[in-house]
């Protein structure tokens, strides 16, 4: 179940929060009605992002070992290309 808590439930509520990420389920908060954060654990982020940082790593140390260079124009052209 999607849990969506105030901001202040983060400082006054702690314990349910902590558990309800530890458990796996993000936590959104709000301040004054609007969405301001997602609160999750380290291990699920950590999912979310470590095949982006690989891919970050191999770009970068392509790279390095490239002289070749791409234009914005034409990095968005092979974006737009792979989309359609």
């Amino acid at each position: 179940m999607l849990q969506i808590r105030p901001v202040s439930d983060l400082r006054n509520k702690f314990p349910e929060i902590e558990n309800a990420v530890n458990s796996g389920r993000p936590v959104y908060l709000t301040k004054n009605g609007y969405g301001a954060m997602v609160v999750m654990s380290l291990e699920k982020y950590a999912e979310l992002t470590d095949a982006i940082e690989l891919k970050l790593d191999a770009a970068d140390h392509a790279a390095v070992v490239s002289d070749v260079r791409y234009t914005h124009d034409e990095v968005f052209a092979r974006l737009n290309e792979g989309i359609k």
